[in-house]
């Protein structure tokens, strides 16, 4: 299967001393093998931030 699922966490939280928010997606393991980053939304920010995926 060559889709799975994987969480992105916000990458500026932490640096501003917030809690990280958190989303769940999929991704494409053969087209797309390096590391997810899409700017969503952060609640706790209250603003558009860059999201990248972990582990």
């Amino acid at each position: 299967m060559p889709r799975e699922i994987i969480t992105i966490e916000c990458s500026e939280a932490r640096k501003e001393g917030k809690p990280p928010s958190r989303y769940t997606t999929t991704r494409n393991k053969k087209l797309k093998p390096e590391k997810l980053e899409i700017k969503k939304f952060n609640p706790f920010l209250k603003r558009h931030t860059v999201h990248r995926e972990v582990k």
